[in-house]
């Protein structure tokens, strides 16, 4: 049930997971990581509103890999 609650969580609630396993990362750290404001990155995560390049950026800012892609169902090919 858990692996199906975390595909549901959304990507501002992740964010903020990550930056506790990064060791208590704070968004101001974050956001100067990213060059851009805190309050920018605040209402960001506060609209939970990210485009893809974002998403690169911060996964980027934290030592991670993000991958964004879709799969079809029936056939199992990822694009």
């Amino acid at each position: 049930m858990k692996g199906k609650e975390d595909h549901h969580m959304g990507m501002s609630e992740k964010i903020r997971i990550l930056l506790i396993k990064r060791g208590n990362i704070t968004q101001a750290e974050l956001a100067k990581r990213l060059d851009t404001t805190p309050q920018n990155l605040n209402d960001k995560l506060r609209r939970d509103n990210f485009t893809e390049k974002d998403l690169q950026a911060i996964a980027k800012a934290l030592d991670c890999t993000f991958t964004a892609s879709f799969t079809m169902n029936d056939t199992g090919e990822t694009i």
